[in-house]
């Protein structure tokens, strides 16, 4: 692995993952994959489509098991947990699933409200305080009585993010949030990220392609590459690294043996 590992003895780690493989049929998608997460900070993992990024976000909260390997959660075990115990360890993640996942049928209020009806006993008009003060965080008090199809791609997004903070959780997990957003609202979701992290101090992994958005957000960087980790480092060792494999991904550059497929065939026959 190339890179600076960002990793502090001192801080706690809050997320580790020790070895940890999963493959699909054939495709091994994760492969012997370790890291620690540390408490507080945000985690930014990029690599190319297909690279087994949101596969990583799914193991961290266990919604995918790995086939070798063990993840780790305030230094305990949680891989073989039973669904039933899961339950509780997964009330203190918080996820903002790449298209939002918002249900449609409910209002935007509905929609924040849905974990604290599941997993609280709070009276409706704590759960209606709640559903405001988190509207407020992300900038939306006031459209409760929405339905998500009434709300623009931003919009969407910063109610996702405001349902996936209802419990008050200790990570939050976010996949590819700037996905099809022009760049003045993917911004306001950088802006939220940060804003998660510095008042509600969150650990926060982020899943994205947007480069413009993991220099804003991270505090540390990780590469995957073929389901291994190939450089993890801070923002200003990616922007400066000559390894060919991070330079042509932060460089939005093409591998030449993709190029080399567009280029027309030679005709060698003769007249």
């Amino acid at each position: 692995m190339v890179g600076v590992n960002t990793n502090n003895s001192n801080n706690q780690s809050i997320i580790e993952l020790r070895d940890v493989s999963k493959r699909f049929d054939a495709l091994q998608v994760l492969d012997r994959v370790c890291f620690k997460l540390e408490r507080s900070r945000t985690t930014v993992v990029i690599g190319e489509s297909g690279t087994g990024k949101s596969v990583l976000l799914k193991h961290i909260v266990v919604l995918l098991r790995p086939d070798e390997g063990t993840v780790y959660f305030h230094g305990n075990r949680i891989d073989n947990l039973s669904e039933r115990k899961l339950v509780e360890h997964r009330k203190r993640f918080g996820v903002l699933f790449q298209m939002g996942a918002l249900f449609d049928s409910m209002t935007v209020a509905q929609n924040i409200a849905f974990p604290l009806v599941e997993h609280t006993q709070s009276s409706a008009a704590e759960i209606a305080e709640t559903v405001a003060q988190k509207l407020r965080m992300v900038g939306l008090d006031g459209l409760q009585d929405r339905r998500p199809g009434e709300l623009s791609g931003g919009q969407k997004k910063r109610v996702a993010l405001a349902r996936a903070i209802a419990l008050n959780p200790e990570v939050v997990l976010y996949d590819e949030p700037t996905t099809g957003l022009d760049p003045v609202r993917a911004d306001v979701i950088n802006e939220l990220i940060l804003k998660m992290a510095r008042e509600l101090q969150v650990t926060s992994v982020v899943v994205t392609h947007d480069m413009t958005s993991a220099f804003k957000v991270a505090d540390r960087i990780i590469m995957l590459h073929q389901g291994n980790i190939i450089a993890d480092g801070t923002p200003d060792w990616f922007k400066t690294s000559t390894d060919h494999r991070v330079r042509r991904f932060v460089d939005g550059k093409a591998d030449p043996s993709d190029l080399q497929a567009l280029q027309p065939q030679s005709n060698n026959s003769s007249d």
